[in-house]
């Protein structure tokens, strides 16, 4: 797993539960709030990923999504949450998988999710929000104008109490009606995950059982809430919904298989490992737990805690105990390359690499320990493996920053500037990008590609939030 990942590139709207204030933006700024997603905690972890991958696969298909359009894309917070933003995209809390016990209470979330997505949700909202931006702000110039009236009737000042609650008046009856839009969409997409569950022969349980650890978890705060002012149902309402679509399903009765669950609680342990304290990590596996994931959490444990011998002699017993399992090969190239031992971290990189050629991330930390091995005749292994990583994902800022390193080792400074200049893009850090991507279109041919790439960072101008 990587530490938490650079700021995604800028440019992406809002996750879709902002309400009046993304509708008052709309109107003032031209556009939606830009400054959300750059400032998501984004973790890299090829395991995690292709868990996902695997999760919503069927759904997508049934749903018409294509899988390589959509993503999906874990999130560095410990709250139970997950949010769709920018077209297709599901964003999913660290916290959502670590406190799904089953598979399908995950992925019960995800259906609903990709419910959104169908249903054009985003979209709609969009067009519900530049609506209510007019709306809003007519009815606050009129309200306006009628305490300008007033005040010249009567003479009097226009800072009155009552007057003030004229003005929030329009703003109020907006704000529900953008609430009460939001509520019909949660609904919608609690019907469609029951149907995309149901077509895919999968239960509708996780979901519901999701929803009622909610309800418990919030009845005493809602007793004496507006329900007209949340943004979602209350638990009570989605949980009577539900069970009505659930006992319809053919496929209630379906459990996860034992090696999916396995897999999703070995997703959870590794989380754990690397998101949680000493104290946590112990109280959830602790020394008498023999798994495989509560011995998978204390390796990750004793490497991010500095006991490096330990966690080696632990990912050992575990690569021992299932050899063709790549996270494990992972795992201890990591420990090796965050250990300043990058050239003992390349051998088990490679071998999960070999195992697991589809994982990013894994190839991006193999480049990263031919780079840092001081290894001459490695650069062009790294060189190639980053190459390659950064075709397929444009927006990895990792991919670029090891590839300059690489050039810079290989002695191309034209590349090396470039490859810096497009990981700072991505950064966000456009002026040191502009310096870099200026140095290397001064060395490279006009009008080559590289030329053209440089001479885009050059030019471009981040948009105004």
């Amino acid at each position: 797993m990587t530490r938490p990942a650079r700021a995604a590139r800028p440019g992406a709207p809002t996750p879709r539960r902002s309400l009046l204030a993304a509708a008052l933006a709309l109107l003032t700024a031209g556009g939606p709030a830009l400054a959300q997603e750059r400032n998501l905690n984004i973790i890299r972890d090829g395991e995690i990923e292709q868990l996902l991958r695997d999760y919503t696969a069927p759904i997508f298909r049934t749903a018409g999504i294509k899988s390589s359009a959509a993503k999906v894309i874990l999130i560095g917070d410990r709250s139970f949450n997950a949010f769709v933003a920018n077209g297709q995209k599901i964003f999913v809390n660290a916290g959502a998988i670590m406190e799904s016990k089953t598979p399908n209470e995950l992925i019960g979330v995800l259906a609903h999710e990709t419910g959104h997505i169908a249903g054009g949700h985003l979209a709609r909202q969009r067009m519900e929000l530049a609506n209510a931006a007019i709306m809003s702000v007519a009815g606050m110039l009129m309200s306006a104008g009628a305490i300008a009236a007033t005040a010249r009737n009567r003479n009097v000042g226009t800072d009155g109490g009552g007057m003030l609650g004229t003005m929030l008046g329009p703003q109020e009856i907006v704000r529900r009606s953008l609430l009460a839009y939001q509520r019909g969409e949660e609904q919608a997409a609690d019907i469609a995950a029951v149907k995309y569950l149901a077509a895919t022969g999968q239960s509708a349980r996780g979901l519901l059982a999701t929803m009622e650890r909610f309800q418990s978890e919030s009845l005493f705060k809602t007793s004496s809430i507006d329900p007209y002012l949340l943004s979602h149902p209350l638990p009570r309402e989605r949980i009577s919904n539900l069970q009505e679509q659930v006992g319809k399903s053919a496929s209630v009765g379906v459990q996860d298989s034992p090696a999916l669950q396995m897999r999703h609680d070995m997703a959870r342990a590794k989380l754990v490992g690397f998101i949680g304290n000493v104290s946590e990590i112990s109280r959830r596996y602790p020394l008498s737990d023999a798994t495989m994931p509560g011995r998978y959490a204390r390796a990750i444990s004793a490497y991010r805690f500095g006991r490096l011998n330990e966690a080696l002699a632990q990912i050992d017993q575990l690569i021992a105990a299932n050899p063709k399992n790549p996270w494990f090969h992972e795992l201890k190239g990591q420990a090796l390359l965050e250990a300043g031992r990058a050239g003992q971290a390349v051998e088990p990189l490679k071998r999960a690499v070999a195992m697991a050629p589809y994982a990013v991330p894994v190839r991006i930390m193999l480049g990263h320990a031919y780079v840092a091995s001081n290894n001459p005749a490695s650069t062009d292994q790294a060189i190639s493996i980053l190459s390659r990583a950064a075709q397929q994902e444009e927006e990895n800022a990792d991919a670029y920053q090891f590839l300059a390193m690489a050039y810079e080792r290989k002695g191309n400074q034209a590349q090396a500037m470039l490859s810096a200049a497009q990981g700072l893009f991505i950064s966000g850090k456009f002026i040191e990008a502009r310096t870099q991507a200026d140095r290397a279109k001064r060395l490279l041919p006009e009008r080559s590609p590289g030329w053209l790439k440089a001479d885009d960072i050059l030019n471009y101008r981040p948009p105004k939030d």
